[in-house]
C-alpha cells in the first residue's frame, strides 16, 4: 500500500480501523524539539469521535503513545513512532459473508486490488480513522511552523447547500485563525453554523448523510517557496489533500470561478504596501507559477457525503449476487466538522516539507 509520503521528512501511516491500533512513523524531524503536548492533545481532541450528536457515537480517546524518537521530552533525531490504540471497536457489524460491497466505499476496489485479503472491518486501512495519526503529525508540523511565523487555520465553508462567509482573501488575521481553532464547529458566521447543524440533523433523521466544503488559509509564508510544474505548491498540497478519504475536489484562490472571468478580472495587480510588494486581489490564492507570492495561501477542499448510511441500498456481494443492504455500525452523518483539523494537518505536513 502507498502509506509513505515526504521528501525531507518521511511519514509512514499504519494500522486498520478495527485492528489493535493505528499510528505513524516520522523520519527526519530535527533533533532537540520539545514537543508541545498541550497543542498535540488539543488537535487530537478536535478530530476525535463521539463528542457530540453530530458525530459517530464510537468513542475513542485518541490518546497518543510515543514509542520511539523522544528523549526527555525532546526529539532525539531518530524516527519518531506514535501509536493510537483502538478501544471501541464493534467488528460484528462487518461480519457479513460473503463480502457485501458497500456503495461509495473502497470495499470493491480493495477486494479486487488485494485479492480479498484486505481487512474489511470499518473500512480497514481505507478508513477515515487513519486520519488521526495525520493530525498528530500535523500538530508537530504546526508547532515548527509557528516558530517560523507561519499560521494555518480553516473553517466549514459549506454543509449541503448552506454556506458560511468566506475568508477575505487579502486580509486574514492570525487572531481569526486562532479563534477558529478553538471552536468545535468553526465558522465565521454563527447563523450559518446553526443552519449547518440543522442540515446535518435533518440528514441523520432521514437515514442519510451530507457533504460539504472546508476553506483553509496559511499566513506568514515567505514569497519564493515552491517550484514550477511537478513540485509546485499546488501539486504538493493537492497530493496530500486528496489523500484524505472523501475529498473529491480541491481549488486554490478563486478556483473554478476563474474559468468564468476575463484576464483583467482574474489577474492580481501588484501594489506596494509599507515597502512590501503585495497584490490588490488574491484570485490566485497566494501562488503564482507554483511558487508562493507572500499573500495568504487560500484553498478549499470538497468532501462527499459519508457513504455509510442506514438507508436501504441495492448492491452486489463478492459472489456477484444482488444484495439489499442496510448498513449497520456507527457513522458520522457528516464528516466535515471533524475533517477541519485533518485538512489543517496535511497542509502543515506539506508546508513543513517544502520549507
Amino acid at each position: 500500500m502507498s502509506a509513505v509520503w515526504g521528501r525531507k521528512v518521511r511519514y509512514t501511516i499504519f494500522g486498520e480501523s478495527h485492528g489493535v491500533g493505528i499510528g505513524i512513523v516520522i523520519d527526519g524531524l530535527p533533533a532537540g524539539v520539545m514537543l508541545d503536548q498541550t497543542l498535540i492533545q488539543r488537535e487530537m481532541a478536535r478530530r476525535a469521535p463521539g463528542q457530540s450528536d453530530l458525530t459517530t457515537p464510537r468513542t475513542e480517546t485518541d490518546a497518543v503513545s510515543i514509542i520511539s524518537g523522544l528523549y526527555q521530552g525532546r526529539t532525539d533525531g531518530s524516527p519518531l513512532c506514535a501509536m493510537i490504540k483502538n478501544s471501541d471497536t464493534r467488528s460484528a457489524d462487518y461480519a457479513a459473508e460473503p463480502r457485501v460491497f458497500r456503495p461509495g466505499h473502497a470495499d470493491y476496489t480493495g477486494f479486487i486490488k488485494y485479492g480479498g485479503h484486505n481487512d474489511p472491518r470499518g473500512g480497514g486501512h481505507f478508513s477515515g480513522r487513519l486520519t488521526a495519526p495525520l493530525v498528530f503529525a500535523g500538530a508537530i508540523a504546526k508547532q515548527l511552523l509557528t516558530a517560523a511565523g507561519i499560521s494555518i487555520g480553516a473553517h466549514i465553508a459549506q454543509i449541503g447547500d448552506v454556506k458560511d462567509t468566506a475568508f477575505d482573501p487579502v486580509a486574514i488575521s492570525e487572531t481569526t485563525l486562532a479563534e477558529l481553532g478553538k471552536s468545535g464547529f468553526p465558522t465565521l458566521d454563527l447563523e450559518a453554523a446553526a443552519s449547518m447543524r440543522q442540515a446535518i440533523h435533518s440528514a441523520r433523521e432521514q437515514d442519510d448523510s451530507v457533504g460539504g466544503v472546508i476553506e483553509a488559509a496559511v499566513i506568514g509564508l515567505p514569497a519564493g517557496m515552491g517550484d514550477p510544474f511537478f513540485d509546485s505548491v499546488e501539486s504538493v498540497l493537492a497530493h496530500l489533500l486528496f489523500s484524505i478519504p472523501a475529498v473529491k475536489g480541491v481549488e486554490f484562490g478563486a478556483g473554478f470561478a476563474l474559468a468564468g472571468m476575463r484576464g483583467h478580472q482574474a489577474n492580481d495587480s501588484f501594489v506596494k504596501h509599507a515597502d512590501k510588494i503585495q497584490t490588490a486581489t488574491n484570485n490566485n490564492g497566494g501562488i503564482l507559477g507554483g511558487i508562493t507570492s507572500g499573500m495568504p495561501l487560500l484553498l478549499r477542499a470538497a468532501f462527499k457525503p459519508t457513504p455509510s448510511i442506514a438507508r436501504q441500498q441495492n448492491t452486489l456481494n463478492a459472489n456477484g449476487d444482488t444484495e439489499v443492504l442496510v448498513i449497520k455500525g456507527r457513522h458520522d452523518p457528516c464528516i466535515v466538522p471533524r475533517a477541519v483539523p485533518v485538512v489543517e494537518a496535511v497542509i502543515g505536513l506539506a508546508i513543513w516539507d517544502m520549507l
